[in-house]
C-alpha cells in the first residue's frame, strides 16, 4: 500500500493540493492520515498538522517518519466518526480514498459535519476519493498486481446495492504464506458526494478530475472535491 515512490510523490500532491485549494499557511487536519504521506510534507511547509488515523501500526510509521525528517506534527490514534476540534484548522485533507467505509451511511454524513465543525470560518476541506462514473466504465471483477515488495496481490470485487457499493476481497500472496482481507466500501459519483456535502454545511463543492485541477468526468479515475465553510 504504501511503498517508498508513494512517499515520494505525496510530496508533488501537497503542492498541488495547496495550490487548489489557495491555502499557503495555517493549521491543517490530516484525517486519516495513515503512515503520514502527506502530513509530513505539509509540516515541511510550515503548516501546524494535526494527523487522525484509527490504526496505531500506521501512526508508528508516521511517527518515525516525522522523527527522521526533524518536523514535528501532532498525531492522534482516533476514529474519524469521533474525531472533532471546533474551529481550529485553516485547512482540512482527507486523500487516497479514505472515506466510505463505514457500513451506516449516515457515519459518511456525521465525518463530513465534524470536518466542518473542525474548520475555521473561511476554512477549505478538500477530499479525494476513486470516481464512481469512472469504475463503472473500467470495472473489473478480478484483477492482480505485483507489489514493489515482490508479493501478488490478487483484488476481487463485487458491486453491492444497486451501484452504492464495492464488496472486496484481497488476497496476498507471500511464498507459501496466503493472507485474505475483506472490506466494503461506499463510492460516490460527483453529484452524489457534492450533495452530502452540502447537506453537512459546505457551501458549493467544487468538483476536478485530479489534484491538478483537471475538469471531472468519465475519463478521469479521481474525484476531487474541493469545499469551503
Amino acid at each position: 500500500m504504501f511503498p517508498d515512490t508513494a512517499f515520494t510523490v505525496a510530496e508533488e500532491q501537497v503542492d498541488r493540493a495547496l495550490a487548489l485549494t489557495g491555502v499557503q499557511a495555517g493549521a491543517v487536519l490530516d484525517l486519516c492520515c495513515g503512515p503520514g504521506r502527506h502530513a509530513i510534507p505539509l509540516a515541511k511547509r510550515g503548516f501546524t498538522v494535526t494527523g487522525v488515523d484509527r490504526t496505531s501500526f500506521l501512526l508508528e510509521k508516521a511517527r518515525a517518519r516525522a522523527a527522521t525528517a526533524r518536523v514535528s506534527v501532532e498525531f492522534l490514534l482516533e476514529d474519524m466518526r469521533r474525531f472533532r476540534r471546533p474551529g481550529s484548522f485553516d485547512l482540512a485533507v482527507n486523500m487516497f480514498t479514505s472515506f466510505g467505509y463505514f457500513e451506516d451511511k449516515a457515519d459518511d454524513l456525521e465525518v463530513l459535519r465534524h470536518v466542518y465543525e473542525s474548520l475555521k470560518a473561511g476554512g477549505v476541506f478538500l477530499l479525494d476519493m476513486v470516481s464512481k462514473e469512472w469504475l463503472a466504465k473500467v470495472f473489473q471483477a478480478t484483477t492482480s498486481t505485483k507489489l514493489p515488495t515482490g508479493q501478488l496481490l490478487v483484488q476481487r470485487h463485487e458491486i453491492v446495492d444497486d451501484w452504492t457499493g464495492v464488496r472486496n476481497e484481497w488476497t496476498v500472496l507471500d511464498g507459501d504464506r496466503v493472507a485474505t482481507f475483506t472490506f466494503r466500501h461506499r463510492i460516490y459519483s460527483g453529484q452524489e458526494i457534492k450533495d452530502l456535502l452540502m447537506h453537512a454545511g459546505f457551501l458549493t463543492p467544487q468538483l476536478y478530475g485530479a489534484l491538478d485541477g483537471r475538469p471531472y468526468g468519465i475519463d478521469v479515475s479521481r474525484l476531487t472535491v474541493v469545499s469551503r465553510k
